[in-house]
C-alpha cells in the first residue's frame, strides 16, 4: 500500500466566529523539503476546517505514503481513530442516532485516509510546537487574505 516515503503533516483550523470565516493550514515535510497549504471559506466552522487541513494535505500526497499527521484538534484525532467505524456502520449516524455532522467532509477523510498508512499525533494547540505554530499561521492567513476581520 504505502510507497515507504514518509511524510510529517501539521493541520490547523481556524475560524473568526463560530460560524464565520473559517481557514486551514497544512504543512508537509518530506526529506528535508517544506511544502505549505492553506484555503478559507467566508462561512464555516472551526472543526470543518480542521477537517479540510487533513483532508487537503493528504489529498496533495500524489502516491500512497507512511504519513505522521499532528494535529491539535482532538474531534479530528478522535473522529478519525474511533468514531468513524460505527459512523459507517450506521449509515452516518451516531449512536444516538443522529446524522453525524459534517458528515461530506469525513466522508471525503476517509477516502482519502485509505490510500496512506496514518499515524495520527495529538499535540496541544499554541503549545510551542514549531510545525502545529506554522500551521496555524497559515491558516489565519488564509482568513486575512479572504478579507475577513
Amino acid at each position: 500500500m504505502a510507497s515507504g516515503k514518509r511524510v510529517e503533516i501539521y493541520t490547523d483550523g481556524a475560524c473568526r466566529g463560530n460560524p464565520g470565516p473559517g481557514g486551514w493550514g497544512a504543512v508537509l515535510r518530506y526529506r528535508g523539503r517544506e511544502r505549505h497549504l492553506y484555503g478559507a471559506e467566508p462561512q464555516t466552522t472551526n472543526n470543518r476546517m480542521e477537517l479540510r487541513a487533513a483532508i487537503e494535505a493528504l489529498a496533495a500526497l500524489k502516491e500512497p505514503c507512511e504519513v505522521e499527521l499532528v494535529t491539535d484538534s482532538e474531534y479530528l484525532r478522535l473522529g478519525v481513530t474511533r468514531w468513524l467505524p460505527g459512523w459507517k456502520a450506521r449509515n452516518w449516524r451516531k449512536a444516538d442516532r443522529k446524522p453525524v455532522k459534517n458528515a461530506d467532509l469525513w466522508r471525503r477523510l476517509d477516502q482519502e485516509a485509505a490510500r496512506h498508512r496514518i499515524t495520527w499525533r495529538w499535540v496541544r494547540g499554541h503549545s510551542g510546537e514549531e510545525g502545529n505554530e506554522l500551521a496555524d499561521r497559515l491558516a489565519n492567513r488564509a482568513i486575512d487574505e479572504l478579507g475577513a476581520s
